[in-house]
């Protein structure tokens, strides 16, 4: 069964049209709504996740120094102090000393900025990113739901 829509109508210079036909193309979406729908859901995200209290999923992704002193340690305490909020974590090693840890996040947006501006500005971590998208994820075990 597919989802209903609405249509409207919207008004591009020639110069945008002509790329957003290139990216319609470029990134193979099937028409310029899909793009556009693609687009607005991006933008509706950000919005919520400057509000704060919008709870959201997403990960935060971190390269960082694995040989600098104690960092996996402080790494790890602060994914376990936000347990509420980290789901899992995925560690790669790039190289000798460059390690890529991928960590899955849920929660309050305003909050998953605070864990990941703590991660992010811990020393040794080379650069980091949040992305979050406006989806909850569904309790991980039946019995999450009725915890008092």
């Amino acid at each position: 069964m597919s989802t209903p829509v609405s249509r409207i109508s919207i008004s591009l210079p020639p110069e945008l049209l002509s790329e957003l036909d290139g990216m319609v193309q470029g990134r193979g979406y099937g028409s310029r709504s899909q793009a556009i729908g693609d687009m607005v859901n991006y933008q509706l995200a950000e919005h919520k996740r400057t509000l704060g209290n919008e709870v959201m999923a997403g990960t935060l992704t971190l390269l960082y120094d694995r040989s600098v002193r104690a960092l996996q340690k402080k790494l790890a305490d602060t994914q376990y102090r936000y347990i509420d909020e980290v789901i899992s974590s995925l560690h790669v090693h790039l190289s000798e000393n460059q390690m890529l840890e991928i960590v899955l996040v849920q929660g309050p947006a305003a909050r998953l900025q605070d864990i990941a501006n703590e991660m992010i500005s811990l020393r040794g971590v080379i650069t980091g990113r949040l992305q979050l998208l406006a989806a909850v994820i569904p309790p991980l075990h039946p019995l999450a739901t009725t915890r008092d």
